[in-house]
């Protein structure tokens, strides 16, 4: 399920009209024809170390009761992005999936080119830090998410950006493969159907194609993802939406 977040990775822009403060999305996570589970993406306003004024942007994933019993899932990856120049200044990832725990963070200074990344180990708890370099506008898998909202994109475009998190640093794209119309949450609605692209591994291993299908217009809202990673396929459905700009007639 984190893969969903992992695959809406894109670019830089400087003006925010795409979204309303307190945007949620909410996805039904499906294995074949069976609901696995939810995602829920929101941001929000709020603020940094008491001065700085943030979005704070909160991916969460959860399997239902039934695949709990089979292998239970809650994630949290959360990412505080800088307002006045749209640059996360840290990233958190909490996971626990069946008995597999993570808990890393980013600390990023965009001014001085590096990020400090810490994570701690599953057993001592104990914390390992790093170093590392960045690219200026360097981007977390999320605040990338809101980036690729507000470009001018197409069937046929390109859209790169670096991205660290994780430890690593890598690019990024998403091509705008063609154009398809598909009943949502809003009615009927022509999609972008767009594929990320990640060089080097990132989060997930990428074993076939992802595709998502974004609304063809200046809010570029994903209503459906698919794809195939290393344990199977899936797919996530758009089921609610809050703060958004349409009306949401199917549900």
């Amino acid at each position: 399920m984190k893969s969903f977040i992992v695959l809406l990775i894109i670019l830089f822009c400087w003006n925010l009209t795409a979204f309303q403060n307190g945007e949620t999305l909410t996805y039904d996570i499906k294995y074949g024809m069976i609901t696995a589970g939810e995602s829920t993406l929101s941001i929000e306003e709020s603020s940094y170390k008491d001065s700085i004024e943030t979005y704070r942007i909160l991916s969460v994933a959860k399997t239902n009761s039934f695949f709990d019993n089979v292998f239970k899932v809650r994630d949290e990856i959360e990412s505080i992005w800088r307002k006045d120049d749209m640059q996360p200044l840290r990233f958190t990832k909490k996971l626990k999936e069946g008995k597999y725990r993570q808990h890393r963070i980013h600390f990023y200074y965009p001014e001085q080119g590096f990020t400090i990344y810490t994570k701690f180990g599953r057993k001592t708890k104990k914390a390992k830090e790093k170093r590392m370099e960045i690219q200026p506008f360097t981007q977390d898998i999320l605040s990338a998410f809101y980036y690729f909202r507000h470009q001018e994109f197409a069937v046929g475009d390109t859209i790169t950006v670096n991205v660290t998190a994780d430890g690593r640093s890598y690019r990024a794209k998403i091509i705008g493969r063609k154009l398809a119309t598909i009943e949502t949450i809003f009615g009927e609605k022509e999609c972008i159907v767009a594929e990320p692209i990640i060089d080097g591994e990132a989060i997930f291993k990428q074993t076939g194609k992802i595709l998502i299908w974004i609304t063809n217009d200046e809010y570029k809202i994903p209503v459906k993802l698919s794809s195939k990673i290393i344990f199977g396929s899936f797919k996530a459905i758009l089921k609610n939406a809050k703060n958004v700009p349409y009306r949401i007639v199917k549900n």
